[in-house]
C-alpha cells in the first residue's frame, strides 16, 4: 500500500535531511505539501543541533517535480490561484530565510516549482541524469515574479528567459554551466558527496557560516542599499563568540576545533 504524500524530517547527527515523498508523481508537491513545509524548515533552523539542512526527494525518478499539476483544476484556478501561490511563496520564503545553510541533493527531474525549491537552497548537488525545466509557457501559467529573483542569482538573465520562455529540458552539464549547479556527480556518488559536502560544512564554526551567508544574500539581493549595520554586527558576533577563541586555541593547539555555535 503506497504512502500518502508527505514531506519527512529525518534528524541525522548536525544534519537535517528534508525527504519529499510523493515518489508516485516524481515528487509532486501538493497543495498540504506546500503547506507542511515551512512548519519542518522551522523545526529543523531552530534545532540547536543541527548544522545543514538537506533537500531530496524519495524514490530513484526525482528530486522533485513541481507543484501536484492533478489539483490544478480545483486548487489552482479562479479565485484559488492567489492562494494557492502564496503556498508556494511561504514555502520558498521559508527555505530562501534559513538561517543554517540549506543543500539541494538533485537526482532526477527537477522541474517547475521543484527547480524554484533547489533555487532557493544555498547549493546544489547533482548527478548527471538530472534534468531541470520550468515548463509554466506550456501550461499557459504566469511564473510570478517573486520566484524569478533565485534564479537570477544563480546565472543571467538570459538563461533565466530561455528557461521561461522555452520550458524545455535542461539536462546536468548544461545546468551546469549556466551556474544552476554547484556539482556535478555519477548517480551512485550523489548521496557520498552531498554528505561529505554538509559534514564538512557542519564541522565549521556556525556563526561564520551564518554570517557568510547573511552577507552574501544581502550583497546579492540588495547591491545598491546593503544593510552593513546588520551585516556588520553579524561579524562582530563571529569575533566576540566562544568558538572564535576554540578556534584560535586549535590553531595554536594544532587540532581540530570543536565549535558549539556560541
Amino acid at each position: 500500500m503506497s504512502q500518502a504524500p508527505n514531506i519527512e524530517l529525518r534528524l541525522d547527527g548536525a544534519l537535517a535531511w528534508l525527504e519529499i515523498r510523493n515518489p508516485e508523481r516524481m515528487n509532486a508537491l501538493t497543495a498540504a505539501m506546500w503547506q507542511t513545509l515551512p512548519e519542518l524548515l522551522q523545526a529543523a533552523d531552530t534545532n540547536s543541533d543541527v548544522r545543514v539542512i538537506i533537500v531530496r526527494g524519495a524514490g530513484e525518478r526525482a528530486f522533485c517535480a513541481g507543484a501536484d499539476i492533478s489539483e490544478f483544476e480545483t486548487a489552482r484556478s479562479g479565485d484559488n490561484v492567489k492562494d494557492y501561490d502564496l503556498l508556494n511563496h511561504k514555502a520558498f520564503m521559508a527555505l530562501s530565510q534559513t538561517v543554517k545553510p540549506t543543500l539541494a541533493m538533485i537526482h532526477g527531474f527537477c522541474l517547475g516549482g521543484g527547480l524554484g525549491l533547489a533555487a532557493c537552497c544555498d547549493l546544489r548537488l547533482a548527478d548527471n541524469n538530472s534534468q531541470y525545466a520550468i515548463p509554466a509557457a506550456k501550461l499557459g501559467i504566469g511564473y510570478n515574479p517573486r520566484w524569478v529573483t533565485p534564479l537570477l542569482a544563480l546565472t543571467s538573465p538570459a538563461n533565466v528567459k530561455e528557461i521561461l520562455f522555452t520550458g524545455r529540458r535542461i539536462k546536468a552539464d548544461e545546468a551546469y554551466q549556466m551556474g544552476l549547479v554547484n556539482r556535478v556527480t555519477a548517480p551512485g556518488s550523489l548521496l557520498s558527496v552531498t554528505r561529505q559536502l554538509a559534514e564538512t560544512i557542519a564541522e565549521n564554526a556556525p556563526l561564520s557560516v551564518a554570517a557568510s551567508k547573511v552577507v552574501i544574500n544581502e550583497l546579492v539581493h540588495h547591491p545598491e542599499n546593503p544593510d552593513l549595520y546588520k551585516l556588520d554586527a553579524a561579524i562582530q558576533r563571529c569575533f566576540e563568540s566562544q568558538d572564535y577563541a576554540e578556534g584560535r586555541a586549535a590553531f595554536l593547539g594544532k587540532r581540530r576545533a570543536v565549535f558549539k555555535g556560541q
